[in-house]
Order: structure tokens, then C-alpha cells, then sequence
């Protein structure tokens, strides 16, 4: 029998076999009674099997399609089962045997003689659909892709001639028939302008890439990842496109299907060509093939679709996929082949073709007159939120001009900051393609060839006007099919059509070449002093809520307790730098600052709580905290309250039994530490109005050390539970601890590090809501601001009994620079009202924050109040299953999206929200949406 020949048949109708008719078939023909559900499929007819009387699948049944012979199919199975051998870690299927033998061969059935055969059911789930692919899950696809193309490379089959619609040997040809049937003139239109483009690019190399045997269908659809939580795909199905054609077309294919999931572009497909590169090494003319395929592919895939749906208006697999297809196409044509092309080698590590360098004569009659116009996020001109301003450049470009400059020219291919968007899911396009220029005079310009002298839509040749912005791009493409600004990301893409124009103007502008800071940080600091995220972005820049990188890209920060009162405040700012221009030296000297500001800091207390040491963080703080209470009692025995962190000096660690930050931390505390347990009300022992059992449980606890020879000398805790995310302790619970404590002689530490200075919003500390005044108070953080500085607050009797341990010194602890910093951290909270403002943000944000839980499972509860907010994910409400893995996956999309947060508690399965406190309603409504994207549509 002869090989199919899609150009010989055309359409294909796929079976449709009645589903008691193929039931009956499989009694008859192989002794099995089961029962059917159909599956989707473009040209086949495909059958779930299960046994009659129950119980797990027995495998797919597969009515091929009458157009494919007895040899195509065999061919099929036997590529599987090569594939199986050679990958005996990927689950592959195969055919199953039956009572009767193998469950495969041809039916005689009332459509006529059709080839059925049962493959084995494959358990897990295939990556349809259009949700998010997390770059891991992309990188595997192009793992499965190398090893499917390297497992085949060397086998051959009689049937591999055949012709189908889906190899791209024959795209121009297949696109050109099923084109002549497409009734849409816009469709039509725009796939042969795509088709064109990508035939241009094709012609050059088609003769010389290599062929092989390959899948090439290792799409989203034919892969299954197992059940379970950020699992990869393991198993590869439906060999049914099996052919001999370019070898590159296995990963042109399996890039294709990536494009449409959520996100998708030529750039989150890089991943996968980069993992299918390393196993299967891509010849330079392949990658200048790859992203023509991947095109021809999209124009494939929309008109056969289209096509499909037109012959057999029941197929739903056809009609479903039809939106997802046209999204591929539109998303393969985002960007020129050649930017493509040239990304994909930067990715690739292999050298870059020929970039646009200017060897002409300077447009500029004076160059060397020229001011460069500064525009990148370290830029003086983004000071104190300039950048926000749409029209930043223009404003940066004329107040040049106004100070005397004859011409101003803002570089091209360099990220500018100046009037970047902020609150972007997208990494915005901050990268000018052009060179643009200010002129203080009319000044006339000779244009040499190769460059595109605009003003405004103006093409200029001949006189500049004056104080306008003209821009001048130097680029191989047609100026119109170049975009003004592209992302940075995709710079090295640009920079194989678009060359510096900011040369041809004859100026030297300096240009920051990519560099392993990322590698040097991890050669040279200690590998426990860690860092946000396995690749971060580099910032160097903060603004109120808003953290930038050096590509202009604009964070929301979700999660900057320390930077309090918002990042680079101006008040802040100019202190310093007028307190350093003053004095600067250690707190045992005479000056004003360290009293004005511990009278200010001690005014925020309740009047007993009059003396105040300073020093430098939070975890000496709290050990310095401890030691006052151990030399106030003259006891060595100190109380806290388990899962919590309180720093990482040898006290504040001691006293630190949170697994999350130290996996050993129960079993390594020293024989003075001991713990109650931690009063969460949520996952804790006791739960809701059961909590309230947690304070005698606590007190009885203090009572029995004591009856053991072990008086405690202090009970410490935080104030409200910030290291679980926010949750607060059960009403009363201090108030009876403390009592307990003092009742023996001990004493109360409060550990308002996280959580005090006005974030709760109602109340100023942590302690006010529980209505108690402990007898010390450890705080940082929020109190210097970003600045390093720490306090310990507590009554005189206390502090004077501090001299049994000898003399108290901070070298900068109190220091004149730290205590004005401290007073206009005060001032900014008082005069802004930055409480209020986390009580009103605060109480909006959590409202939202709740209202997820009604459409997303993974919700558990929202701790917390004002602006310490935490956001549990539990797999299990009822019995609270911690959803670890998928926070995690979570905080890393959301950085895509471009915010921010980091997951806390002891499973670091809470979202530890804590802004700073100038956060607006609207980026809390952005961090809600973006969250509930991510929950939406994946992670």
C-alpha cells in the first residue's frame, strides 16, 4: 500500500466510528467488554478505555484515520517504542496486549475497514490550554523535544516518505492549497504576508538542513507531567505525525506550542531551544532556520484549523484550538525574523551575525558640542520620583537647553528610566532605537544614506527646528517596522537590524556591557548571606513603593518593612546629607541629636518606658533586650514563644525556633531557652475561639519552670505573630502571660521589631492591641528606615540594673547621623500620616485579599492588619495541607508580573505582605489583580 499523500487527498474527515459500534467491535475482535469516552482529536477518532466493571484505564483506543496505511501506522508504534528504549526514564505508550494478544489491527465496521488499535493510558496531565508555563516546565519541552529528535536520529522506515500537512517541507505548498479554500480576505491576507517573510528567510539555508526521523509533535498536548505540585513532564504521546523531514523542525514544533499559553512570546520560548540545543546541537544554519519554521508552523496550523472546522463542524478538538492557533501565529510574528533570529543565537551563546555599525561621516556639524542626555535609572535626573513624569526626557532635554547647551542628545539602545511606566505585568519597552536630539538653534543637517532623520512623523532633510526632538535611527529594516522603544530583554534581538545612531551623530556615549556582577556577588559573600530569587533582577534604584532595575524596569515592592516610610525619601536624604556635612562620630560625646531623639522615641511609649539605649539592628536589640532582663533578675532562664525569629546575634538566635530559618533551631537551643507554644489560632493546636486556651497553657508552662528550679527571667515574644505572617495573638493572651510572669519575677519583652511603628494602622505598637505595657521593648527596622538603627526601650530601674554586666557602647548605635534619621522617620509618619494610611490601604487590601479565597481553593485565610498583612495558600482547607511549593512558584511569577513578595512562616506558605507605608490604593489594587492572574491562570 502506498504512503499517505496529504496533496493527493486533502481533506480529512476524521472517523466517527458510534461509540456502541466500537464497543462491540472490541468484544468481537479482542474479548474485552469496556466502556468508551470519547477524546479529542484533529484527524483520528480517539476512545478513554475502561474496563466494563470498573477500574483503571486500560489505554486509549486509536481509529486512525483510513487515508494512513497498515506501514504508517506500524511505523508509528515502532518510533515509540525506539524512543522508549533509548529514554527508559520517559513514560512512553505502547500498544496493549489484550486476552487474544496484541489489541491492534483492522475493523470491519459500518464506516468500512478502519485500523484500530489500544494503546497504554499514560497517567498525569498534558499542558492544554493557554495557562502559564512556569521557564522550567518550557525548558523541559525542549529536554523532551532533544531527546525524542537524538533517540531517532539514526532510524529508518519504508513509510517516512509520506506527505502530511504538518511537515514543514512542504509548508509553501500545503498553505498555498488549504489558502484557496480560506474564506476570511483578512486571514487570507494576513498568512501569506507572514508566509512570505518566512519563506525569504528559509530559502538561504533550506537545502542544507539536515533530515532526520522525528516525532514532530512534541507540542503542550503530547506531553504528560505526573500529578503532584510543580512536577515536569516525563512522558511523551501521539506519535501519529512521524516522518522524515528537517531535523530542526522537532523543536520549530514544540516552540510553537508555547506561544499561546499565558505570557507567551519568542522570548519565554528561549528556554526550550536553549535546553534542545544542549542536547542536540543546532548547526548555524538550523537556528537561521528555526524561527521561519516556527512561523510556517502558526500559518499551518491557523488555515488547517479553520480548515478542519469548515469540513467537520461537530469536531470540537478542531474548534477549540482555533483561538490558541491564531494566537500562535500572531505571536510568532510579534517581531521580525531576523530579531528573532538574533536573540535566539544571543541565547545560544553563539556569536551574533553581522550587527549595523556606522562607518559614515557625522550627521552632527559639531559634535564635540553635544550634552548627553542621562536618562538611565542611576541618573540624577530620576531623583526623588522624576522619572514618573511621561514626559520626563522632554523636560530633562529643554532645562539642557535652557542652561546653554547647543545640542542635547539622548543615546540610542540604552534603557531610560525617565517616564517608564510603573505597576507593568510586562517588562516595558525602555530602550530608544533611535538617538534623539535637541538643537538650541534651527541647525541645517545633510542626512547621509542609511539613516531616518524624523521629526515627530516628519522625515527630515535639510534644517532641524529648534528646542524640538528629532530622532535618528540607523537601521537594515524599514524605519517602519521598528519600533520606537523596545524591552531590554530584547535588545540583543534589535541589535541584529539596528545599529547606534548615536554614532553616526558622531558622539561617544558610554554603553554598560552585560557582566557576571550576579557571579562576582556569589564568589566573594558568604553563601548563608542569600538573595531574593535564583536570578534577580539588579536594582539600584527606589522610589516610594517602587523598586527599578537597571533595564528601567519598575517594581511594585509588596514586602519592604525596613524602607518604612517609602524608598529614597527626600527628607531622609537631605538629613544625611546635612548631618554628615555637620558631625558624625560615636553617641559618647555631647550633642543634641541622640536626646532630642530618644525623648521623641520614648514620647510614642506609655510613660513608664522612659530609657532608651540605641543600637544598630534588630537582632541586637533583642539580645540586648534579654541581657537586661537577665541582669534586672539576676536569673539565666528566658521563655519565647516558638516558630518565631528574633535575629541572629548569639542571644537573638537562641531564642529563634523558627524551622524555616534554621531547620535544627528545637533541637540546638541552648538549656536557657524555653518555649511555649506558638498561639496561632489558624493551624495551630487550638484553633478559632479554642485559641483562647493558649495563655494558660503559657502561664502553667512559666509556673512549672519555676516549680522546677528554673524561674524564668523574661517572657519574650513579638506582639503580633509576624514571623507566621501577621497573625494575631488570641485576645488576651498577653495580658494574662505577662501577669504570669511577673508574678514570678520575671519579666516582659516585647519584640516590636517587624511589627511596630504604626504598620498595624489602629495601633502605633504591637502591643497596644493586646492592651498590655511590657517592661521592654526591642525595635528596628521601620525606625531607621533602611538606615541601620535599633533601639531598646524600658523603665530606668531596668536600664541602671544593666551595670551588673558591665558598661553599654554602640559605636553608631545613637550616633548623631543615625538619631536625625530616627527624628525624621518620626516627623515623615506624624506629618504624612502614614498610620492612617496603613489603616485605610491596610484595611482595602485585605478586604481584596479575602474576597480571592471565594474563587481560588488555595486561599486559607488573610492574617493580620493594616499594612502586616500575611496570606496563607493551604492545599486542603479542612485540614490545612501547607502549599509550600506552590508559594514559592507564586513569588516567582509575580516578579514576572512585576511585584515583589516573598513567602514567610515556618512552611513558607504565607505571603508576608509589608509594604512601605506609603503604598497607594491603587498599587494595592494592582498587587491584587496581578495575584489573582497568577492564581487564574497559573504558576
Amino acid at each position: 500500500m502506498t504512503s499517505f499523500d496529504y496533496f493527493a487527498h486533502g481533506e480529512l474527515p476524521t472517523p466517527t466510528l458510534p461509540t456502541d459500534e466500537a464497543r462491540a467491535l472490541m468484544r468481537e475482535v479482542h474479548g474485552v467488554d469496556v466502556d468508551l469516552r470519547s477524546l479529542g482529536s484533529q484527524q483520528d477518532q480517539n476512545f478513554l478505555v475502561t474496563p466494563a466493571a470498573g477500574g483503571d484505564p486500560l489505554g486509549v483506543l486509536k481509529i486512525s484515520n483510513p487515508v494512513f496505511s497498515e506501514s504508517e501506522i506500524e511505523m508509528q508504534d515502532a518510533a515509540a517504542a525506539v524512543v522508549a528504549r533509548a529514554e527508559p526514564s520517559l513514560r512512553i505508550p505502547r500498544i496493549v496486549e489484550g486476552p487474544r494478544g496484541p489489541m491492534s489491527g483492522w475493523w470491519e465496521t459500518s464506516q468500512g475497514r478502519l485500523h484500530a488499535r489500544v494503546i497504554s493510558f499514560v497517567s498525569g496531565r498534558t499542558l492544554t490550554g493557554s495557562g502559564y508555563l512556569s521557564p522550567r516546565v518550557v525548558e523541559r519541552l525542549g529536554e523532551l523535544s532533544a531527546a525524542v529528535s537524538v533517540a531517532l536520529a539514526n532510524e529508518t522506515h519504508p513509510a517516512s516518505g509520506r506527505v502530511l500537512q504538518w511537515d514543514l517541507r512542504h509548508a509553501e505548498r500545503a498553505i498555498a492549497e488549504i489558502s484557496e479554500t480560506e474564506p476570511d480576505a483578512d486571514i487570507r491576507a494576513f498568512t501569506a504576508e507572514a508566509t512570505a517573510r518566512a519563506l525569504a528567510a528559509l530559502a538561504p539555508v533550506s537545502d542544507a538542513l539536515p533530515r532526520q526521523l522525528g516525532h514532530y509533535d512534541v507540542t503542550d498536548d503530547n506531553v504528560l507531567r505526573p500529578d503532584g505540585i510543580r512536577t515536569l513532564p516525563d512522558a511523551v504521546i501521539d506519535f501519529g505525525d512521524v516522518i522524515d523531514s528537517w531535523a530542526v523542525g522537532e523543536i520549530a514544533v514544540t516552540v510553537s506550542s508555547v506561544l499561546h499559553h499565558a505570557g507567551g512570546s519568542y522570548r519565554t520560548a528561549l528556554p526550550a531551544i536553549a535546553a534542545f540545543d544542549r542536547r542536540r546541537p543546532l548547526s548555524d544554519d538550523e537556528i537561521t532556520a528555526l524561527w521561519p519554521l516556527v512561523v510556517l508552523r502558526g500559518v499551518v496550523l491557523v488555515l488547517s484549523g479553520r480548515q478542519q472546522v469548515r469540513l467537520d463542524e461537530a469536531n470540537d478538538y478542531a474548534s477549540g484550538a482555533l483561538d490558541r492557533e491564531f494566537s500562535i501565529l500572531r505571536r510568532a510574528t510579534a517581531v521580525p525574523i531576523e530579531v528573532a533570529t538574533a536573540r535566539i543565537r544571543h541565547a545560544l551563546g553563539r556569536p551574533a551575525a553581522a550587527t549595523p555599525e556606522w562607518t559614515g561621516e557625522a550627521l552632527l556639524p559639531n559634535p564635540d558640542r553635544a550634552v548627553i542626555l542621562d536618562a538611565g535609572t542611576l541618573s540624577p535626573l530620576a531623583d526623588e520620583g522624576a522619572w514618573f513624569e511621561e514626559d520626563a526626557v522632554e523636560r530633562a532635554a529643554q532645562h539642557l537647553l535652557d542652561e546653554g547647551a547647543e545640542v542635547v542628545v539622548l543615546p540610542a539602545l540604552r534603557p531610560v528610566l525617565l517616564g517608564a511606566p510603573s505597576r507593568t505585568p510586562n517588562a516595558p519597552a525602555t530602550v530608544p532605537t533611535a538617538a534623539s536630539v535637541w538643537f538650541a538653534q534651527p541647525t541645517a543637517l545633510r542626512v547621509p544614506a542609511g539613516l531616518s532623520v524624523r521629526h515627530g512623523e516628519t522625515e527630515i532633510d535639510g534644517e532641524a527646528p529648534a528646542r524640538s526632538r528629532v530622532d535618528v535611527l540607523f537601521a537594515t529594516l524599514d524605519p517602519a517596522e521598528v519600533p520606537a522603544t523596545v524591552p531590554a530583554a530584547d535588545l540583543p534581538g534589535w541589535r541584529g537590524v539596528v545599529g547606534d545612531a548615536t554614532r553616526a551623530l558622531g558622539v561617544d556615549a558610554a554603553v554598560e556591557v552585560e557582566d557576571d556582577l550576579l557571579d562576582r556577588r556569589e564568589a566573594v559573600v558568604a553563601e548563608v548571606q542569600e538573595h531574593y530569587y535564583a536570578r534577580p533582577p539588579r536594582i539600584e534604584r527606589g522610589w516610594r513603593e517602587y523598586l527599578v532595575d537597571v533595564d528601567g524596569r519598575v517594581y511594585l515592592d509588596m514586602v519592604n518593612n525596613v524602607a518604612s516610610v517609602g524608598h529614597a525619601h527626600p527628607r531622609i536624604a537631605a538629613a544625611v546629607a546635612r548631618q554628615t556635612r555637620l558631625l558624625n562620630t560615636n553617641s559618647r560625646f555631647h550633642y543634641a541629636a541622640i536626646t532630642r531623639y530618644a525623648e521623641r522615641l520614648a514620647s510614642t511609649l506609655p510613660d513608664e518606658l522612659d530609657t532608651v539605649f540605641f543600637v544598630n539592628s534588630g537582632s541586637e536589640a533583642v539580645d540586648l533586650a534579654i541581657r537586661l532582663a537577665l541582669a534586672a533578675t539576676e536569673r539565666r532562664d528566658v521563655v519565647a514563644m516558638a516558630e518565631a525569629y528574633h535575629g541572629w546575634t548569639y542571644a537573638s538566635d537562641a531564642v529563634s525556633t523558627s524551622i524555616a530559618d534554621n531547620p535544627h533551631a528545637l533541637e540546638t537551643r541552648p538549656e536557657w531557652v524555653h518555649t511555649v507554644e506558638a498561639a496561632n489560632s489558624y493551624r495551630g493546636r487550638h484553633r478559632g475561639a479554642d485559641a483562647a486556651a493558649y495563655a494558660p497553657e503559657a502561664a502553667a508552662r512559666l509556673r512549672a519552670l519555676a516549680a522546677e528550679g528554673n524561674p524564668p527571667a523574661a517572657f519574650l515574644s513579638e506582639t503580633f505573630y509576624g514571623n507566621a505572617g501577621g497573625v494575631a495573638l488570641p485576645d488576651g493572651y498577653l495580658k494574662q502571660v505577662y501577669a504570669t510572669v511577673r508574678e514570678l519575677g520575671g519579666l516582659a519583652i516585647a519584640d516590636e521589631v517587624q511589627v511596630g511603628f504604626g504598620r498595624l494602622g489602629s495601633w502605633f505598637w504591637g502591643f497596644d492591641q493586646q492592651g498590655v505595657v511590657p517592661d521592654i521593648v526591642a525595635v528596628a527596622k521601620s525606625i531607621g528606615a533602611g538606615f541601620p538603627l535599633g533601639a531598646v526601650i524600658t523603665r530606668r530601674e531596668i536600664a541602671d540594673r544593666y551595670r551588673t554586666q558591665g558598661y553599654f557602647f554602640s559605636s553608631t548605635g545613637g550616633s548623631p547621623l543615625s538619631s536625625v534619621v530616627g527624628q525624621t522617620v518620626l516627623d515623615i509618619i506624624d506629618e504624612e500620616q502614614l498610620q492612617e494610611n496603613a489603616r485605610v490601604v491596610g484595611a482595602h487590601l485585605k478586604a481584596r485579599l479575602e474576597a480571592l479565597g471565594d474563587r481560588h481553593p488555595i486561599v486559607g485565610t488573610v492574617h493580620g492588619a493594616g499594612l502586616y498583612l500575611g496570606l496563607e495558600f493551604v492545599r486542603d482547607r479542612a485540614i490545612l495541607t501547607p502549599a509550600t511549593e506552590e508559594t514559592a512558584a507564586i513569588c516567582d511569577r509575580l516578579l514576572e508580573l512585576g511585584v515583589i513578595m516573598q513567602p514567610t512562616g515556618d512552611h513558607q506558605n504565607v505571603l508576608k505582605i509589608k509594604p512601605p507605608l506609603c503604598v497607594t490604593r491603587d498599587s494595592a489594587d494592582y498587587f491584587v489583580d496581578m495575584l489573582d492572574r497568577v492564581l487564574s491562570t497559573g504558576y
